[in-house]
């Protein structure tokens, strides 16, 4: 990393959005208030420091309910569970947190109503990301997952003209929208959400990105490998002719994608932590070059704590701390 960079854009927004903060505050407050140990299904959040910090701070993470001793405390991750889950937890009599984002409950919620009304279901998503297994679950007889536009023409449902489409919420507003389009050239009378299910976080860092895209020679964004939020990014970006790569931290950067990179830009998917971004900063202007932010939008989202946490606090005669106070070490 030897060229002289004239300017650092920094998108925004970046990193974490209000379910991520959202999900962190209850793994915090739930390691505050419940006795240990606490338990945590799956990555809280896709980010890797995210997960190794609250494993110092005492939660344990497991893959799979049947790792969870009968009646412990037990957190569902952001991402969300299908209907399976959530009985075996009620089944093991454990006492149950859940984190899921209200963007992906919402989601949830519409594919229930679907199936209930007798629709065919298309999910538009990857079929291994945790929040699409979590929506198939609500409905499996009745979902069809697909994830891009060559597998709208393969696929075929009971009925076409009882259908319906729903989307993960942190897909690429661009590939979405083409698989939309061919959605309703295919069938004519498909109905959807009033608006579209990519959550507005998703959405302010993907057109952060756009805007970034033409006035950098290299975009760096950091995030983990399966951060679904994350590599839509390095997408967009690369859709619009700039060089983009994705790092987990500082250390990923690569000496020969900042040759003869004049101007660098930097975002974080929405899982990841700020001080990952200072720290890549950091690094950078040690070459030289000014730091500039550039906003698309003001974020001031934040959503409420599940209220099963105010009840285990109250059990033992405590008070959740402030959310203002958490969250020091990420």
């Amino acid at each position: 990393m030897r060229s002289t960079i004239s300017e650092i854009l920094l998108a925004g927004p970046r990193g974490f959005c209000a379910g991520v903060e959202r999900a962190i505050d209850i793994v915090e407050l739930a390691l505050s208030v419940c006795r240990p140990p606490v338990y945590v299904r799956r990555e809280i959040v896709h980010n890797r420091l995210v997960v190794e910090t609250l494993r110092k701070q005492g939660a344990i993470f497991v893959d799979e309910l049947d790792e969870v001793p009968d009646r412990a405390t037990v957190v569902f991750s952001a991402h969300g569970i299908s209907p399976e889950v959530r009985r075996e937890a009620e089944r093991r009599g454990l006492r149950v947190i859940d984190a899921t984002c209200p963007l992906v409950t919402k989601v949830h919620l519409e594919a229930i109503r679907y199936a209930r009304e007798g629709y065919s279901i298309v999910l538009i998503g990857h079929e291994d990301h945790d929040e699409v297994i979590g929506t198939l679950g609500e409905a499996p007889d009745r979902i069809f997952v697909i994830a891009d536009v060559d597998e709208v023409e393969k696929l075929e449902v009971p009925n076409p003209d009882k259908i319906a489409y729903l989307t993960q919420t942190t897909l690429s507003m661009d590939d979405t929208r083409e698989v939309i389009e061919a959605l309703r050239r295919k069938f004519p009378r498909i109905v959807g959400p009033s608006r579209n299910d990519i959550c507005y976080a998703t959405q302010n860092r993907q057109a952060a990105v756009k805007r970034l895209a033409n006035d950098v020679d290299v975009l760096l964004v950091i995030g983990s490998a399966n951060s679904s939020n994350a590599i839509r990014l390095v997408e967009v970006a690369q859709t619009a002719g700039t060089r983009a790569y994705l790092i987990n931290d500082v250390g990923d950067i690569r000496a020969e994608w900042l040759t003869d990179a004049r101007r660098i830009g930097i975002t974080a998917g929405a899982s990841t932590p700020e001080i990952l971004v200072t720290q890549t900063v950091e690094a950078l202007r040690g070459r030289g070059g000014a730091v500039r932010e550039v906003h698309v939008v003001e974020e001031d989202v934040r959503f409420a704590l599940p209220q099963e946490l105010a009840h285990m606090a109250k059990e033992r005669g405590m008070t959740l701390p402030s959310r203002t106070a958490m969250r020091q070490s990420i």
